[in-house]
């Protein structure tokens, strides 16, 4: 994959990231706060939790970091797949983003 390409898949997951952060807020009670800088967003949730989603350009990887650790995701041509274990970015994104809320939330690419 190209410096150009990774860019292009990777700003896709940030966009999915923040307009489904806008979803849950207008259609559940969630409370989530999305920020933006650059290739890192920080989701906050009502009890101060943080996920933070960082790209690292130069090992073209996406990584995740949340309570329950921290995670590298490289693209294998069809999903962002953890570098460590076979988990999906948007599978575990969604299961984190579920345990900190208290409620059930899904992130889909």
């Amino acid at each position: 994959m190209t410096d150009l390409e990774f860019m292009d898949r990777a700003e896709k997951l940030l966009l999915a990231i923040e307009e489904r952060c806008d979803q849950i807020n207008e259609t559940t009670d969630a409370d989530l706060d999305s920020q933006r800088t650059g290739g890192l967003v920080t989701i906050t949730f009502s009890n101060r939790s943080q996920i933070v989603v960082n790209l690292q350009k130069p090992l073209h990887e996406v990584w995740m970091a949340a309570q329950s650790g921290g995670y590298h995701y490289k693209f294998d041509g069809a999903v962002w797949r953890d570098t460590k274990s076979p988990g999906e970015f948007f599978a575990d994104l969604s299961r984190d983003a579920s345990a900190q809320s208290g409620l059930s939330l899904v992130f889909t690419a």
